[in-house]
């Protein structure tokens, strides 16, 4: 039997590491919807005398809990019935993961850059699985604390995107990046199977377990990741050597083993690096709203239970992958065949992942109250946005291989702000006003965020090497597209015999002198 390609094995690593870090995310998405008194209702001045209800929390008192057993040990005080959180309240404790999680967008670049994304991207997941084990005895002890420790979780996190670019970029020839990328699209399918377990897990036993499944498929992940991930192929043990040469071939020059000083105003002053900022921001409006807010809204205003809950809210986000993957395989052959420009393929994925999927939220604004309606816009709107990984991720390797952890970290800076921006306003709209207006009014925003950044991002875009990729010697600008066919036209007799063009000779004698140039740089 062949061996397995290392390149392959990367993939599914990244896959289930980004299946974690947004399993991390979204835990509590649908867990406070059962642990609010009176399972995610309106907190007023109603009273709760519905017998039916009493008798379901008697029994959802006498499951076992770990917590509420020490607790009751030590004789400390905590609310039995669950939480009197109201809408603000919830919604600033759904948004706290991200209050933080944007300050390490850059530094997680810059990290992974200089100590590698195995690193980097491995105790950035690991620490915030450890977090979950602590979440449940935390909310029941304060509040304030839990808020703390999920900004916290929220925050070491932020390490984790920006830093596997810097692997994808050492890793992953340039026609093969779509696909590889589709990788990072293991979040969507990390919320389409674990919205629908979790639900279950609520329903079966109680909701604090959720976070202990949480931490032990995560630690089985960090050990994994240590042993089978390598920060580039010449420091994978195992690698097959024709691979080994074949991705360093294919990525040529524009990948530096050593760099001049990061191009900061370069970077700043970028139009395609603020067009990809622009477009992130759109689409994770859109997304985040749909994600954080969907067991909610599905329970509050079409009131289904928390196992119809969990797998209306995951379903779609599954959908979102099976697009993702499909779309990349689709943008490749593209670029292998020429068909469209690099450039093209990302504007297209692009109007499909903001554009389209601004309009598929517009009518779930205005038809969102029919239950059906609402299930199938919200699944085909959060399906679109797949083409992200084809579009904006991609497109920012595309821009600066050698930068491109700190350019998805300044996207992810700024563009990851409505990870917190969407559950405050959806909190001041939602706030004792859980209605068909209020929550249209909530997707009316989203649709004007998501239509807005891709057209900006359709008329001004591009997604070409940048000058300032290569500080101290810059390529030419058909230099991407000559790096992209190094690795396609090897035939037997190149493999025969060592490399002696003069486009090589000269890469050689750049690589021997680089030293000496980056000096003349600084």
């Amino acid at each position: 039997m062949g061996q397995v390609e290392a390149r392959t094995v990367l993939w599914y690593m990244t896959f289930i590491g980004f299946i974690v870090n947004y399993m991390i995310r979204i835990n509590l998405n649908i867990t406070i919807v059962d642990m609010i008194a009176g399972k995610g209702a309106i907190i007023s001045n109603e009273t709760h005398e519905n017998s039916t209800d009493l008798a379901a929390l008697a029994e959802m008192n006498e499951r076992f809990s770990l917590e509420r057993w020490f607790l009751d040990w030590a004789n400390i005080p905590y609310e039995k019935n669950g939480f009197h959180w109201n809408e603000k309240q919830q919604g600033a404790l759904l948004g706290s993961f991200f209050w933080a999680h944007w300050t390490l967008q850059i530094p997680g670049g810059i990290l992974a850059t200089k100590y590698g994304t195995k690193l980097v991207f491995g105790w950035s997941n690991g620490i915030g699985v450890f977090c979950c084990f602590l979440i449940p005895l935390v909310s029941y002890w304060s509040y304030t604390g839990l808020i703390i420790l999920r900004v916290f979780q929220g925050w070491i996190t932020g390490l984790a995107w920006p830093s596997m670019h810097v692997l994808t970029a050492k890793w992953i020839p340039p026609n093969e990046r779509s696909k590889f990328v589709s990788a990072y699209l293991g979040s969507s399918v990390g919320v389409a199977l674990f919205y629908p377990i979790f639900g279950y897990i609520i329903d079966w036993t109680r909701w604090e377990w959720v976070y202990y499944i949480c931490g032990i498929v995560g630690t089985l992940w960090f050990i994994a990741w240590q042993f089978l991930v390598f920060d580039s192929p010449a420091e994978h043990p195992r690698i097959a050597d024709s691979e080994r040469k074949f991705i360093e071939k294919s990525l040529g020059a524009s990948i530096q083993g050593s760099k001049g000083p990061t191009p900061w105003k370069a970077i700043a002053t970028s139009r395609p690096v603020w067009l990809n900022v622009v477009a992130q921001w759109g689409g994770i409006w859109g997304l985040f709203t749909l994600m954080t807010h969907a067991p909610t809204y599905f329970r509050l205003i079409h009131h289904w239970n928390i196992r119809a809950t969990g797998f209306l809210s995951g379903l779609p986000h599954l959908m979102r992958m099976l697009f993702a993957y499909v779309f990349s395989i689709f943008a490749d052959y593209l670029l292998r065949t020429d068909k469209m420009s690099r450039t093209n393929v990302r504007k297209l994925a692009t109007f499909i992942c903001c554009g389209t999927k601004g309009l598929i939220v517009l009518a779930l604004a205005y038809f969102g109250y029919n239950a059906t309606a609402a299930i199938v816009l919200v699944t085909v709107a959060t399906m679109l946005h797949g083409a992200v990984s084809s579009g904006p991720l991609a497109s920012m390797v595309d821009l600066s291989p050698n930068y491109a952890g700190i350019v998805l970290g300044v996207s992810g800076m700024i563009g990851g702000m409505p990870g917190f921006i969407s559950p405050f306003i959806v909190g001041q709209l939602t706030h004792n006003n859980q209605t068909i207006d209020a929550w249209k009014n909530v997707f009316l925003l989203s649709s004007l965020m998501l239509t807005g950044s891709g057209i900006l991002y359709v008329l001004f875009s591009e997604s070409k090497l940048q000058p300032w990729n290569s500080v101290c010697h810059q390529l030419p600008d058909s230099g991407l597209k000559e790096l992209q066919n190094l690795g396609r036209d090897q035939d037997d007799e190149e493999e025969k015999k060592p490399l002696k063009s003069d486009h090589d000779e000269e890469i050689t004698i750049v690589a021997e002198q680089e030293p000496k140039t980056k000096s003349d740089c600084d």
